[in-house]
């Protein structure tokens, strides 16, 4: 009986740490400008945005047609007038990740599509107070997006076939 009950407790921990490794309360939200509809022009994307909530820490990214479109930020004149005011970035790869790590307006246009609806603003708001800071690893990510998330499913790997080995065995 006891060597059941210590079974079972091993079990019952191993699944409580697969749970706390796919937890991540300080993980940023993607939010990918357009949903499936992309950077393209003629969208309503401040309809997009508005439905939207960004916090410090998250990543806006950009999908479209690499060497057709392109990602400007720049600041509210820039953006009312669709000009290179307050240039403060480009991105021309097609699949850009963009950390937005302060809490301020943000102002994206696509140099040449602009004025075919090909801008969006977003309000970045901090982080709650009871929330946990972003990491380092966080805030400075955005081409280390893609290999930070390779690295999660890798690990998520791992620890999925320990636990099946663990299970499927009876080792515990």
């Amino acid at each position: 009986m006891a060597i059941y009950s210590h079974c079972t407790s091993a079990k019952l921990l191993l699944l409580l740490l697969f749970l706390a490794w796919r937890a991540d309360p300080s993980a940023a939200t993607d939010h990918i400008v357009g949903g499936d509809l992309g950077w393209n022009p003629n969208i309503n994307y401040s309809s997009w945005s508005h439905n939207q909530t960004f916090l410090v820490g998250d990543l806006i990214s950009f999908r479209y047609q690499k060497h057709t479109y392109n990602v400007f930020e720049v600041n509210k004149t820039g953006y009312d007038n669709c000009t290179m005011d307050g240039y403060a970035g480009n991105w021309t790869s097609g699949k850009d990740f963009i950390p937005l790590n302060k809490p301020q307006m943000y102002y994206f246009i696509c140099n040449g599509f602009c004025f075919g609806g090909m801008k969006v603003s977003v309000v970045v708001r901090p982080l709650p107070a009871n929330a946990t800071a972003p990491t380092k690893a966080l805030a400075a990510r955005g081409s280390a997006v893609e290999k930070s998330m390779a690295v999660r499913r890798v690990g998520d790997l791992v620890v999925s076939l320990v636990f099946a080995v663990v299970i499927g065995l009876g080792m515990m």
